[in-house]
């Protein structure tokens, strides 16, 4: 198994400011707006664009929740070993609200679309967006595409793209494995 860094801590640091940037020009002060993190790693990109947002840009009480889609999934029941269901924390109405969904790395586009039927138990958004920090282009079983990226990456074969984030892991890397 070979390991290769895409991202250090530096890359990922600019990219979540640009990120954040983004998120202003296209939700100015987010009165209408949520964001919403995909569990279980989604949920550590979802706070740390929270944070910047309000402590470098002054944007103030962002709601923020956290969806699990585990029982949503097409292969949920298709896997040996039982799924280990996550926390869904949102403790808001969407119902007419801007939904922002962000994920660390969109890969077939199939936990994005369990979270689209997920996020009707809360109501009906206004608009649903994608906000992801690594795009996996070539990867798609569903036609699913991000309305923010970090970076768009070629995988082939049976490589990976792992995230790692400080609050989990130790540190904040964008790794390519090869298995």
């Amino acid at each position: 198994m070979s390991k290769k860094i895409l991202l250090n801590s530096k890359e990922i640091n600019i990219i979540l400011h640009r990120l954040a940037c983004q998120l202003i020009e296209n939700h100015n002060n987010f009165e209408n707006t949520v964001l919403i993190g995909i569990q279980p790693r989604g949920t550590y990109l979802a706070e740390r664009l929270v944070s910047i947002l309000e402590n470098d840009y002054n944007v103030p009480k962002i709601k923020l929740g956290q969806l699990d889609i585990t029982f949503y999934r097409d292969d949920f029941r298709r896997r040996d070993a039982p799924l280990e269901a996550n926390k869904t924390n949102i403790n808001f109405i969407v119902e007419d609200k801007n939904v922002v969904f962000i994920d660390d790395v969109l890969f077939s586009g199939r936990s994005i679309r369990s979270a689209l039927t997920a996020i009707q138990s809360f109501g009906r958004p206004e608009n649903i967006e994608l906000l992801v920090l690594i795009d996996r282009r070539f990867s798609r079983h569903l036609p699913i595409q991000p309305d923010y990226r970090g970076r768009q990456v070629d995988v082939i074969n049976k490589e990976r793209v792992t995230v790692n984030w400080k609050e989990k892991d130790g540190n904040d890397t964008v790794y390519i494995i090869n298995n």
